[in-house]
């Protein structure tokens, strides 16, 4: 892992609840910044939720510079309209850091598992439970900011093998 200070955003997709999570990592110290919850008005038409997301985004993103964004990777969900609803709100998610010129790297839901619990498995609880121990000054809300804290933590452990990813592209 390079050294030197890296703000990253964790992000959790969701169309009705995006979380967001920001952590500095410096070596494999980690501190916690922020995290929260962006919650599109779910009886609005979808484009205005996905506008409303964007622009929760943005703020996010501009109230707290970080430097590289991770997403979580959908899971492919038994219901078609469903997956496809959440594949709308994971492009508005991916979109919003990379226009503000971040670059964006994916994490599959079982690696961020494993990395921050230990296990592919872990349940929310120990997300959570997990994401106290590592960042003590955290407090997240609700699990969807949890999550993405976990997201951002899992980024900062893999980012030197993200970065070799984007570089062989």
């Amino acid at each position: 892992m390079a050294t030197g200070m890296i703000r990253i955003i964790g992000l959790d997709p969701g169309l009705r609840r995006t979380g967001w999570g920001v952590i500095e990592a410096e070596g494999t110290r980690l501190s916690y910044v922020a995290c929260g919850t962006i919650l599109p008005p779910e009886k609005a038409p979808m484009a205005d939720r996905l506008a409303l997301l964007h622009q929760g985004l943005a703020e996010v993103l501009s109230r707290h510079l970080p430097q590289e964004a991770a997403v979580e990777e959908t899971f492919v969900n038994m219901n078609p309209a469903s997956t496809l609803k959440l594949g709308q709100a994971r492009g508005v998610v991916m979109l919003a850091p990379a226009q503000a010129g971040l670059p964006v790297a994916e994490y599959a839901p079982l690696l961020v598992k494993k990395t921050v619990v230990g296990a592919g498995r872990a349940e929310k609880a120990q997300i959570r439970m997990m994401i106290g121990v590592l960042l003590p000054k955290a407090d997240p809300k609700t699990e969807d900011a949890a999550d993405a804290l976990a997201i951002a933590v899992t980024h900062a452990h893999h980012r030197g093998a993200a970065a070799l990813r984007r570089a062989a592209l």
